[in-house]
């Protein structure tokens, strides 16, 4: 499940994104209205955790604004503003739950997974490219050719479909990857994206898994270089 949390406190932010990882959820951070705006344009969210208190934009606005784009995922309202009045508007303007900060991380999740629970359709598989991902069954394959990937390299390629076109970070593989009981092994990350480029390249496909040094790796569609 692909999440964006919209806060400007990036300790409190990433601290978050590190937490969900371990419950299985990948996590975007935007520091404020416009950039979450703008993540939600280029991306699809199946939730976005979204602050009130916001240094660009009022929280409000940017809910209004996101809902007048098209957004359709839940939006969990998390903030300091805990009257009545506040609550009232934010579940006006499109919030689906409101959490008043300080918070514990266990009702979180729990309000969580009875959002994306509520009316939540089925997950669609996912097409780009001349790949098909299902993501319920992780299964990949390439023009109907099955390319027959382990838990890893599925939740590797799985990442990186969810972000098509933009890079996605060792970091961020890691956290997918690894409980944080485990010892994590980065350098386990270019093993599998080697192993997909070659199941990729036997299947005949021409979308490629492109690294960018000291950022990550991006998937693109086309006849580019590996």
């Amino acid at each position: 499940m692909a999440l964006l949390i919209v806060e400007d406190d990036r300790e409190l932010a990433h601290g978050l994104c590190s937490s969900l990882a371990q419950s299985g959820y990948s996590a975007d951070v935007a520091a404020d209205g416009r950039a979450a705006i703008a993540a939600c344009a280029a991306a699809s969210y199946d939730l976005v955790v979204l602050d009130l208190g916001l240094p660009d934009l009022d929280g409000l606005e940017v809910l209004r604004r996101l809902r007048a784009g098209g957004l359709a995922a839940p939006v969990l309202i998390l903030t300091a503003r805990i009257e009545l009045d506040d609550r009232v508007s934010g579940l006006d303007a499109g919030g689906d739950d409101y959490l008043a900060k300080p918070f514990e991380l266990p009702e979180l999740e729990a309000r969580i997974r009875a959002l994306l629970r509520r009316g939540a359709p089925p997950v669609s598989g996912i097409a780009f490219g001349d790949i098909e991902f299902e993501p319920a069954t992780r299964q990949a394959s390439v023009r109907g050719r099955a390319l027959g990937l382990t838990a890893a390299e599925a939740t590797v390629l799985g990442l990186l479909l969810r972000r098509p076109g933009r890079v996605v970070s060792k970091s961020q593989f890691l956290d997918q990857l690894y409980d944080h009981a485990e010892e994590k092994n980065p350098a386990m990350i270019e093993v599998f994206i080697s192993r997909l480029r070659r199941k990729l390249g036997d299947a005949q496909s021409v979308t490629t898994i492109r690294a960018l040094r000291g950022l990550g790796y991006r998937i693109e569609a086309g006849d580019h270089g590996r």
